[in-house]
């Protein structure tokens, strides 16, 4: 008779278990809503983790229910997060910073029976009571407050959930395919879409995404997720740092540069991983500060692209790898990780650099491919331009609650972006096909218009759009936020251009303005700066 090997399903629970048995004394740092640091330790959050399961099944919740959260990255977040999954239900996560009409249907489309919330949110539970059908529960992230208790109707506490439960409660057994988590996308049009996770994508895209060229986490790092939880499970590493057992610190609400340079320096933080929006402002507070951040080897840099300009920064002043990667809600998110092959190693600097400025290479467990705009697959030269799209063992195949499938006719995943790829497999984000400029019939990347202002020392932001054109159809400008007292001008930027990218792909126009719109992932909205600003060619008189 043929041997066999053990099957074990790839669970949640498997994931906090090991870390409270391996891991038990490791800490877990906490920036508190309310203010202060608590320091927790693995073992204590597994046994927190098994009361809030528990006491959720006390509650009269079931396997699948959705449990809703609206939080920072905090400890108790965190134990919301295993011991929903573990339980058996459904961990929620829900961006703070959506409009409240987005909230609400969100809530009500998923079906959420539990919500979760940080005392920063408590008005909003207030607000919205009335208009969310289902909930049946909301509970404040915290201790008793008998004036919170006064806002909402029937409140409960966290703290008197967790001290109600049961720290010897059993995780139940969970087939591995059964869902763990619910993210929505945060489009700019129309309502968003639910990406329903299941424990078995989510521990695969936790072994997958921490290989050696991937986030690389190893039980020796203290890492710092500024990703907030509710953005994408902060991109997997509340998983992945349970299963290999490191320092995790969670920075609670204060994302501003000076609090992270507190963090950092205070806790030793080795690797911490965010959205550009985020290391800009670290790099000013490291400047104003004078903190070198010693302990600081490596950030993970995702959400939108990165301005080429801030990697030497980070690595000739303060010593520390900025490493690009991409992905998105509807892959887990890990697509790409930017890290470089043997045959590399021989190149120098400045041509490894280079290499280092795209979106990276896909790791095993995804593939990718360029289309052109009838399906046909384009070639992988570095240089044809086409429709991005993904599949693998952590890629959405149908959207939460809608019948039909996400997927091409052939199984593939259309990201909206356009991108290309080369004979290594290294992927470049050219643009979003809603963003890119396409000028007498020829693309203009808006990123690289971007990457090229950010650039100029005196340009703080800067975001590139398509305006209407009479001649052209569509030309770019640029909207410009200035560094406080500089004196940059539109000819100087324009001429800052030049010798850079072709002379027809130079802006036609730079408006200086005081600040960007931003959405609720940290990235522009170019879709109300279309709105203000798309005419502006016509207005002026085309060129």
């Amino acid at each position: 008779m043929y041997g066999q090997m053990m099957q074990m399903p790839l669970t949640i629970s498997s994931l906090i278990e090991h870390a409270g048995r391996y891991h038990g004394k490791t800490e877990v740092v906490s920036v508190n809503t309310t203010g202060g640091i608590e320091r927790l330790d693995w073992g204590t959050i597994e046994a927190n983790s098994r009361r809030l399961a528990s006491a959720l099944d006390k509650l009269g919740l079931s396997k699948g229910d959705r449990c809703a959260t609206i939080a920072w990255n905090n400890r108790r977040h965190l134990e919301i997060y295993f011991g929903v999954s573990g339980g058996g239900m459904v961990c929620h996560t829900i961006n703070p910073r959506l409009f409240p009409e987005q909230l609400v249907y969100i809530i009500n489309h998923a079906e959420d029976q539990i919500l979760f919330l940080d005392e920063t949110f408590l008005g909003v539970a207030a607000k919205l009571g009335d208009h969310l059908k289902t909930v049946k529960h909301v509970v404040l992230m915290g201790p008793r407050n008998d004036d919170a208790a006064k806002m909402v109707p029937g409140l409960l506490f966290y703290d008197d959930l967790i001290e109600s439960g049961d720290a010897s409660y059993e995780w139940p057994e969970i087939d591995e395919n059964s869902p763990s988590s619910l993210c929505y996308t945060s489009g700019t049009t129309g309502n968003p879409k639910g990406v329903l996770y299941t424990h078995r994508s989510t521990l695969l895209h936790t072994l997958g995404g921490n290989q050696p060229d991937g986030l690389a986490i190893s039980a020796k790092d203290c890492v710092l997720p500024v990703v907030p939880m509710f953005h994408v499970n902060a991109w997997g590493v509340p998983y992945i740092a349970a299963a290999n057992g490191c320092k995790l610190v969670l920075p609670g609400p204060g994302l501003d540069g000076e609090s992270l340079v507190n963090l950092i320096d205070g806790e030793s933080v080795t690797l911490a991983l965010g959205v550009p929006t985020i290391w800009m402002g670290l790099l000013g507070a490291l400047e104003s500060t004078g903190s070198k951040a010693a302990s600081l080897t490596r950030t993970v840099v995702g959400g939108s692209a990165l301005p080429p300009s801030m990697i030497p920064a980070f690595r000739d002043k303060y010593n520390v790898e900025l490493i690009h990667a991409w992905g998105m809600t509807e892959t887990s998110p890990l697509g790409t990780m930017n890290q470089l092959l043997q045959h590399h190693n021989s190149l120098p600097p400045e041509a490894q650099a280079e290499i280092r400025l795209g979106q990276g290479r896909p790791p095993y467990g995804v593939e990718l491919r360029i289309v052109d705009d009838a399906g046909n697959i384009l070639p992988n030269d570095g240089e044809t331009q086409g429709a991005l799209q993904i599949r693998g063992h952590w890629i959405v195949d149908s959207y939460f609650g809608m019948e039909e499938n996400a997927l091409t006719k052939d199984g593939w995943f259309d990201t909206g972006d356009v991108a290309t790829i080369d004979s290594d497999g290294y992927m470049i984000i050219r643009d979003r096909a809603k963003d890119i400029i396409k000028s007498g019939g020829e693309w203009i990347s808006t990123v690289e218009l971007e990457n090229t202002a950010i650039a100029h020392p005196a340009v703080a932001n800067a975001a590139a759009i398509a305006a209407r054109h009479e001649k052209w159809d569509e030309r770019p400008v640029l909207l410009v936020v200035k560094i406080p007292d500089t004196t940059l001008t539109e000819t100087d930027l324009l001429a800052f251009y030049e010798g850079k990218i072709a002379h027809w792909q130079i802006p036609d126009k730079v408006i200086f303005v005081d600040e960007l719109p931003i959405g609720a992932t940290g990235k522009v909205l170019k879709n109300k700066l279309r709105d203000l600003y798309g005419d502006v060619l016509i207005v002026d008189g085309a060129k």
